[in-house]
């Protein structure tokens, strides 16, 4: 092996939940991809009191599983990730956590909210036209991003299990500044996005995890973990 990776896998463990049962999987597939030896940790979200829990690990992943039970300490482990480049993975809940962590603390908007948990403020993750529990989809990638990089084409299909999205009324005052959205759906929708200065910070609607399902390999997990490397 040759180095070791400790992974904080963040979210509250439902042994029912599809994307849960492929987490440990496609790190596993991820790890064994990069000969790398790797520990990844359940925390569930009442454990995130203070970002020094987060101390030990080299990648945070905040997986699917909103509302959270202790949504304060999933917005701080977003943040404290954000501020100090500690690579960040957020896949369906943890992109859409993700999006209001950014449009509170980077944009500035304090009444920035999600409308599972939200009734006022601007209301920046909102209900989706249909339903994508347990869809695929077709996602399109926007070129010269980290994702157009990672996965090598235009094009992929992809699983999902959600019924929030990003609010299109604020897709354009979210995208260019320090965040890209690096991917859309057929009709437009944002499914992706990024910190292009960041040293690994991509968040998905979709669950690339579930990838490990099929005995395939997730390159954003290839590429936390890889990142992750070089910082343990």
């Amino acid at each position: 092996m040759t180095s070791h990776v400790r992974l904080a896998l963040i979210g509250d463990y439902r042994a029912d939940a599809v994307a849960h049962q492929a987490i440990p999987l496609a790190v596993d597939l991820a790890a064994q991809s990069l000969n790398l030896d790797v520990t990844a940790e359940w925390l569930s979200t009442p454990e995130l009191t203070d970002a020094s829990v987060l101390a030990k690990y080299d990648a945070v992943w905040l997986v699917p599983g909103s509302p959270y039970l202790n949504d304060a300490g999933a917005f701080m482990a977003i943040r404290h990730a954000r501020e100090s480049n500690l690579p960040f993975l957020g896949s369906c809940g943890g992109f859409q956590y993700a999006v209001v962590e950014y449009a509170r603390n980077v944009l500035g908007w304090e009444d920035a909210g999600h409308a599972e948990t939200d009734t006022g403020g601007r209301l920046v993750i909102a209900p989706l036209s249909c339903s994508l529990v347990e869809k695929m989809g077709t996602i399109v990638i926007q070129p010269e991003t980290r994702l157009a990089t990672l996965y090598g084409k235009n094009e992929i299909e992809e699983g999902y299990h959600c019924n929030y999205g990003i609010n299109p009324d604020f897709v354009s005052e979210l995208d260019g500044r320090s965040l890209r959205i690096s991917a859309h759906d057929l009709d437009g929708d944002v499914r992706a996005i990024e910190l292009p200065e960041h040293k690994f910070f991509m968040a998905t609607l979709f669950q690339s995890e579930r990838a490990a399902l099929r005995n395939e390999l997730s390159p954003m997990v290839v590429e936390l973990l890889r990142v992750a490397s070089q910082r343990a």
